[in-house]
């Protein structure tokens, strides 16, 4: 196995640092090149072109979610604690990690074209994010779980924006909920 470079994880982290602050196509190569403190040929050599980086990226970002649901999962079999740990989990990355919007919409907006590898990269976390979800309403008990993970994807988007315009004191107790609700957690 190919030992990970400290350089493309200094790129790396400079990246999703500046695309998520300040936007990806408004950070050019050489300030990423300068906060990675790392040559333009180590940059090249890592990334052949800046979407290269930018997939990069949205990988960076795909693989922090789903680590995060493996270790929900792997402190419980119990399918309802799953559920409330992935609610929490959610709301968590909304008021402390994600506090400016969804990566994963914000790349897309910068990248409009469906069939750019940007695009597809995310379509490709969504799906699984929608798939992982639909396996939690399973799990629960929900008599339609494709429909439960569409509304649950549905209101992670809208506590992201909702949390970055309103802040997330206004959007939390809505989006915990209103998850709840849809996962059966309440009591009717």
């Amino acid at each position: 196995m190919k030992s990970t470079s400290t350089a493309r994880d200094r790129l790396l982290e400079a990246a999703t640092r500046l695309f998520y602050a300040e936007g990806i196509h408004t950070v050019g190569v050489d300030r990423i090149v300068a906060e990675g403190q790392v040559t333009r040929a180590t940059f090249y050599r890592h990334f052949p072109g800046k979407e290269d980086l930018v997939e990069a990226y949205v990988g960076v970002e795909d693989a922090a979610i789903r680590a995060a649901f493996e270790a929900a999962a792997s402190t419980t079999d119990d399918p309802r604690e799953l559920a409330e740990a992935l609610v929490a989990g959610i709301a968590e990355d909304v008021a402390h990690r994600h506090t400016r919007g969804c990566p994963f919409i914000n790349a897309a907006a910068e990248y409009p074209e469906p069939a750019s590898p940007v695009r597809v990269a995310v379509r490709e976390h969504r799906e699984w994010f929608r798939a992982t979800l639909e396996q939690v309403a399973a799990g629960v008990g929900h008599p339609d779980p494709a429909a439960a993970a569409g509304q649950l994807v549905l209101l992670r988007d809208a506590a992201l924006v909702g949390g970055y315009l309103d802040g997330w004191e206004r959007v939390e107790d809505v989006f915990v909920r209103s998850a709840r609700e849809v996962l059966g957690l309440t009591a009717a």
